[in-house]
């Protein structure tokens, strides 16, 4: 994971004062966008996102193209919200035409609107959003507002309209030149690919950026989102789950460490009930690690104290399991049924699983009641029943690859 030098004491005291002084526009900015949803939202006909996804990145960091995994290793299955293509919307386009310009209350509006359709219920990636501090001060209210609504419906019968919010933000990073090659590079091509269309009428002319054009401005597009987006990003860090990528490497690399990041997480996902309820159980990851170890210490301790058991429970290995392994080895599953009144203790049935999964072999025992006829009663010439076990054991291990010819 890339790092970023901390920021000089000068800028550390600026930061507090800047966040103050974008807070008054920032308010104002969000509770106007905020004023268009409220009803919809407060009454439950429409529903934000229980998942956001934050994501930005430098230019050339590949977002279009990383999106797809994040996408899928969360889940979602809406496409991607793209702050740029919000600019050219229709309703943007109105404003635009009539000679307005286009701030940030119009695009966090939109962006509101986008939030509510019903694709995203129950997550969405936001690409390019947020940009600016007042951008970013919109992303914190709008998290105060949901659990605001949270907390008003807790123990309501409407309180599933309001889940835990789960924000988080993800920033893909490359360095300054692989950033300007990349933008150089999608220039050029889009350039040649332009080409190819006019010359043969085939396809569709793509949009030629200027700044992919120049060395000089694909330089000052990175500086200003170093020094200007991501510095106001690292805000967020203070509150939310806060990614940031290495995006230089290739795609399989990336791909990889976007899997590692985005891997489930239940204390950032369930609701703190729910995940207080079940956090006592040990993860599996944890269980694992020390598995071997343990098993060793209990074949130990079965030749240490119960070795007379130890050696039975072996010699039916040796006689009535090793023979049906055999002879299921190309399939890799063997399936034993036994009335052996030695697995009658579940310390003989817990020395056989151990046995046989210290040998590589994984076994599960399971024990079925069944009611067998013993006598007749004399008097009512009743069947009398009794009930009696019977074990079953499967062993499942790798089977054999049977190569054939042509």
């Amino acid at each position: 994971m890339p790092t970023t030098p901390p920021p000089s004491t000068k800028q550390r005291d600026q930061l507090p004062v800047e966040s103050d002084e974008a807070l008054a526009p920032a308010t104002a900015t969000f509770q106007s966008a905020w004023s268009h949803i409220e009803p919809r939202v407060e009454s439950g006909a429409s529903r934000l996102p229980r998942e956001i996804i934050w994501l930005g990145g430098a230019p050339g960091a590949g977002k279009g193209t990383n999106t797809p995994f994040i996408l899928r290793e969360r889940g979602i299955t809406a496409p991607p919200i793209v702050t740029s293509d919000l600019l050219n919307a229709p309703e943007m386009r109105v404003l635009k035409d009539a000679g307005n310009l286009v701030g940030d209350a119009d695009v966090v509006r939109l962006l509101f609107e986008r939030l509510l359709e019903p694709a995203h219920t129950t997550g969405v990636v936001v690409d390019g959003f947020p940009r600016t501090r007042v951008q970013v001060e919109c992303v914190n209210l709008l998290y105060e507002k949901i659990l605001h609504l949270r907390a008003t419906n807790r123990g309501t019968p409407r309180a599933y309209l309001f889940p835990r919010p789960s924000f988080e933000i993800a920033v893909l990073y490359v360095g300054e030149q692989e950033s300007v090659e990349r933008q150089l590079k999608r220039g050029q091509e889009t350039v040649l690919h332009n080409q190819r269309v006019r010359d043969t009428g085939i396809g569709t002319l793509l949009e030629e950026r200027a700044t992919d054009l120049s060395e000089e401005a694909c330089r000052k597009r990175y500086r200003v989102f170093m020094e200007q987006t991501y510095d106001v990003l690292q805000s967020l860090k203070q509150t939310f789950h806060f990614h940031v990528i290495n995006a230089q490497n290739d795609i399989a690399s990336v791909e990889r460490a976007i899997i590692n990041e985005f891997r489930y997480q239940s204390s950032l996902e369930l609701d703190e009930e729910t995940f207080d309820a079940v956090r006592h159980i040990p993860l599996a990851s944890e269980i694992v690690v020390s598995a071997r170890q343990r098993l060793v210490e209990r074949l130990e301790s079965y030749q240490r104290e119960s070795s007379g058991l130890f050696r039975q429970v072996i010699a039916v290995v040796d006689q009535d399991f090793v023979p049906a392994i055999l002879v299921q080895a190309v399939t890799g599953l063997a399936g034993l049924t036994s009335d052996n009144e030695l697995f009658a203790s579940p310390l003989a049935r817990r020395m056989l699983v151990d046995v046989l999964n210290e040998r590589g072999y994984r076994t599960t025992a399971t024990v079925e009641m069944r009611e067998v006829p013993t006598r007749i009663d004399p008097a009512t010439y009743d069947i009398v029943l009794t009930q009696k076990p019977r074990y079953h054991f499967e062993v499942h291990f790798q089977g054999s690859q049977i190569r054939r010819g042509n």
